[in-house]
């Protein structure tokens, strides 16, 4: 009989051109002519082959993609994939949707071009729910997406096909985008590396920037810190934000000692579960060790905050179903999957509370700033639980029910899309009974992303994360 591993996990790491590199790594190799960009992307095409069966991560293979001849960037050859809800010229855009049949894109989306400019060759798009609602890759009519670490349990979401790859190792980074946690959840379902940045950080979302309150920030998911910190870097040269601190390329911890507060359940009383807990006083503990001042602090949010987020959320799923011919012309909102249509019902019946919902969460800014007095970063869990099996967070689950799991799952990311703060999420040294990574979270002030870097090199040189190839 078959072990449990050998059953639930899958990874495409192999003796080929991408070998274990991360995507610097890669990038060097290829400078250095040791690799060839159009091998790597090669070899990474049949790394994705060989893992698509079991994950369910990819939309769409876009037609042999080559690298661009002398392409500089940071990641000049490095292969990756865009998600599926962001524009990429000649591919479709689905945004994880039954509800239309998707064209070809004519152009590449604002955040395409500079992701574009760093290098990268694109092999295609991954999967998502629809429209980046929900906190796993799941659908009503469709296979989910599984998680390579345990293919019974749930990628996150709503990059979840992203997560997936880069956790198997078809590729080094994959796109992500986060409205509500969908960069840092699949990152701490998957054990991997996920920042979202400060609000203007990167080229504004192009769907997003056009609502009044702009929740959703662009970035990539990656098995190091440094791929993080080489993403960052290259988006500033593309644009430079005229408002934030410079960044430059962060390459290591400086060493600084740093003063840190931290949380064990949500501001808005959601408590994590035991190992999620571990998780973050074993990252106390570490700090401690290593010259940090960490202590508890607390959060007082407006209780009604996440009855705020939520009719917020149901907004966008109204908006979103009121103007869906503009994304194909047999948009068909009574095709949108329960979670959409639950979503829209929700909004309809508190839609005349929309001015206090919007002052309300742009007033959640104040709590934000107070909790951080004397403080360079916060320490939290992600998500008040691990992975979930698949099902649990499923479409099919009945409305009222799905979205209770919802909240009381997804309980400390939504803060910083409001506030508009950059926050980062990284695996701890905790695995489940199950076999899964268990995230933890730091955020941060309106442009401190170097000192999340910082923290992040720290922790990760003193307890190098877990490498799904070596379990």
């Amino acid at each position: 009989m078959k072990s449990f591993d050998e059953r639930t996990r899958v990874h495409a790491f192999r003796d080929d051109a991408l070998g274990e590199y991360d995507a610097v790594g890669l990038a060097a190799a290829i400078r250095r002519g040791e690799v060839g960009a159009a091998e790597a992307a090669w070899d990474a095409a049949e790394r994705v082959r060989a893992v698509e069966e079991r994950l369910r991560a990819v939309q769409v293979h876009a037609d042999a993609p080559v690298p661009a001849p002398g392409a500089g960037g940071a990641f000049a050859g490095v292969p990756t994939f865009v998600k599926d809800n962001t524009d990429h010229r000649g591919l479709p855009t689905g945004h994880g949707s039954e509800a239309f049949t998707p064209a070809p894109a004519r152009r590449h989306a604002p955040f395409t071009r500079q992701f574009l400019s760093s290098g990268v060759t694109v092999l295609g798009k991954t999967r998502l729910p629809e429209f980046g609602f929900s906190p796993t890759t799941e659908y009503e009519h469709a296979e989910p997406v599984r998680n390579p670490w345990n293919t019974e349990h749930s990628a996150g979401g709503s990059s979840g096909g992203s997560a997936a790859l880069v956790a198997a190792g078809a590729v080094p980074i994959a796109h992500a985008n986060d409205g509500g946690g969908s960069i840092r959840i699949p990152a701490a379902c998957c054990g991997l590396v996920g920042l979202k940045p400060t609000r203007g950080r990167v080229v504004p979302n192009a769907q997003s920037r056009r609502l009044p309150l702009d929740l959703v920030a662009d970035g990539i998911v990656s098995r190091s810190v440094r791929d993080t910190a080489a993403f960052l870097a290259a988006a500033e040269a593309y644009r430079p934000h005229p408002k934030l601190p410079p960044l430059g390329l962060v390459e290591g911890p400086s060493g600084r000692r740093l003063r840190i507060g931290f949380l064990l359940d949500s501001p808005n009383g959601v408590a994590a579960d035991s190992v999620t807990r571990a998780a973050v006083t074993d990252a106390v503990a570490a700090l401690e060790r290593l010259g940090h001042a960490v202590e508890p602090v607390e959060m007082a949010i407006d209780p009604r905050f996440t009855h705020d987020f939520l009719t917020y959320w149901g907004m966008l799923s109204f908006l979103l179903g009121t103007t869906g011919r503009t994304l194909g012309p047999d948009f068909d909102r009574r095709r949108m999957d329960a979670l959409s249509r639950g979503l829209r019902a929700t909004y309809l019946e508190n839609w005349r509370h929309t001015p206090g919902v919007l002052h309300r969460l742009r007033r959640t800014k104040e709590a934000y700033a107070a909790a951080f007095r004397g403080l360079d970063l916060l320490l939290t869990p992600v998500l008040a639980h691990p992975a979930p099996r698949l099902g649990h967070l499923a479409p099919t689950v009945p409305y009222p029910e799905l979205v209770e799991r919802i909240l009381a799952y997804v309980a400390f990311t939504p803060i910083d899309n409001v506030v508009g703060t950059p926050s980062l999420s990284m695996p701890s040294t905790r695995v489940t009974d199950d076999g899964l990574p268990v995230g933890i979270m730091f955020s941060g002030r309106p442009g401190s992303e170097r000192t999340l870097l910082d923290v992040a090199f720290t922790l990760e040189a003193d307890r190098p994360f877990r490498r799904i190839q070596d379990q």
